[in-house]
């Protein structure tokens, strides 16, 4: 698995979309969470513009951000979400 192929990164686009729509449905701190919504947001909406322009490697890696925006959010309380097949917790 040394490789970034188009299946996987429309596999951690399924899942990242998946979670942050859990986390936005679910805000536990309204200020923080909205500040770590919208940086969720715009690591998608860039792995998109990566991801069209058929750059693989940096859409990756901004699902790679934006994820690990969800799972500190998840971590620290700002989203109350208890599904460890998209987050670190529980």
């Amino acid at each position: 698995m040394d490789k970034i192929t188009k299946k996987k990164v429309e596999k951690y686009f399924s899942v990242s979309k998946e979670a942050y729509k859990l986390a936005k449905d679910n805000v536990a701190n309204k200020k923080l969470g909205e500040d770590f919504l919208d940086m969720i947001d715009r690591y998608i909406r860039d792995a998109e513009h990566f991801y069209e322009k058929g750059d693989l490697v940096n859409a990756f890696a901004a699902l790679n951000y934006a994820h690990g925006w969800l799972d500190a959010g998840a971590r620290s309380g700002i989203f109350d979400v208890h599904d460890s097949r998209l987050f670190t917790v529980d």
